[in-house]
């Protein structure tokens, strides 16, 4: 579960997603089924959470890892390419940042 947390020693990512409200709804089946089939079952993943606008023209994703290292694995495994090959298929734009959580209120 996502524990959001200035003391948790983890290390948090956060993708956005641009697309169509045309692509939308195929390109969160493909990252719900990434998540569900490969990406929760790599070393280090602990949670994640995707997020949706009204809109239907952005698509919001918060992952927590136990340390750089194990979601730079996952990102560079063989399986990963070929999915974010699919996915870049139906975003116009994404990118994944790491961020470490500098407060909570």
């Amino acid at each position: 579960m996502l524990k959001i947390d200035t003391t948790a020693a983890c290390q948090t990512v956060i993708t956005t997603f641009e697309c169509s409200p045309g692509t939308c709804a195929d390109l969160m089946d493909k990252l719900q089924g990434a998540y569900r089939d490969f990406i929760s079952q790599q070393p280090g993943f602990i949670a994640a959470g995707l997020h949706v606008n009204d809109a239907q023209t952005r698509i919001a994703n918060y992952s927590q890892w136990a340390n750089r290292e194990d979601f730079q694995a996952m990102l560079r495994s063989e399986e990963m390419r070929a999915r974010n090959r699919e996915i870049a298929g139906l975003a116009t734009r994404f990118e994944p940042v790491m961020y470490e959580v500098a407060g909570v209120f």
